[in-house]
């Protein structure tokens, strides 16, 4: 069972229903915001498995995401993202995935040890599942698109799909930055843009659709996001897995 610590905070997969409650807690405060009217759950989480990383000295919950293991891509419409993008070219992925969602950092917290960490549970659990993609949806705060067109414009020009496993439009409301876009990048304002957890993805060779989901409901702009685990460069996995380890 995963029982990761590193420095001031502990990774652990959620055990019972009031783990999960406090998971579902802290997703309402970062995608809904305080005062939220209604828990972020669904029915999703009685599938997944849960991953809690929590500050040690207080006990805090700092982070939190979800793990629903699929044994290849033939099983693709069962995930989540399967809602929002059409997913057959990745039916035929012939190894085991796993899709990372409804990941988040607690908003009062902004050590990026959280985030490492986190990389670190995930990695480990990959290694142990023998995991070959993972994938995803990768949110942008707001579901305004201009706020971020150096981001879409950067991931226009370096971060597409392979054709192979190009996710189609399947939502009402999307933006199709690949399409739309023709300005060039201004790249200090496209990193500092981009959401630290696609930022990551990116960084070990991850890629995207080629169109943002406009989700009113989470007030998110979101990108499906793949990572192939053979495709991470050496040098990130390493870093991974002395986290992991």
């Amino acid at each position: 069972m995963l029982n990761l610590a590193k420095g001031r905070y502990r990774a652990r997969l959620a055990d019972g229903a009031e783990d999960v409650a406090a998971a579902q807690r802290l997703r309402t405060l970062a995608f809904r915001g305080p005062g939220a009217d209604r828990l972020d759950a669904d029915a999703f989480d009685a599938a997944c498995t849960h991953v809690l990383v929590e500050d040690i000295r207080s006990g805090t919950l700092v982070c939190c995401f979800r793990l629903l293991p699929l044994p290849s891509g033939a099983e693709i419409g069962r995930s989540y993202s399967a809602q929002f993008y059409e997913l057959s070219a990745l039916a035929g992925f012939d190894g085991p995935m796993v899709e990372m969602g409804r990941f988040c950092i607690h908003p009062d917290w902004r050590d990026p040890d959280i985030l490492r960490v986190a990389w670190g549970a995930m990695t480990a659990w990959v290694d142990a599942e023998g995991v070959e993609m993972l994938f995803g949806c990768s949110s942008f705060h707001g579901t305004e698109a201009r706020d971020y067109y150096d981001a879409f414009a950067l991931l226009r020009d370096r971060h597409i799909a392979p054709k192979r496993w190009l996710p189609r439009v399947k939502a009402p409301a999307v933006f199709r930055f690949a399409a739309r876009l023709r300005r060039k990048p201004d790249l200090k304002r496209a990193q500092a843009k981009m959401p630290p957890l696609l930022r990551t993805y990116l960084l070990m060779g991850g890629w995207v659709s080629d169109h943002a989901v406009i989700d009113r409901d989470l007030g998110t702009l979101h990108v499906f996001t793949g990572l192939e685990i053979r495709a991470v460069p050496p040098a990130r996995a390493r870093l991974l897995r002395a986290v992991a380890g």
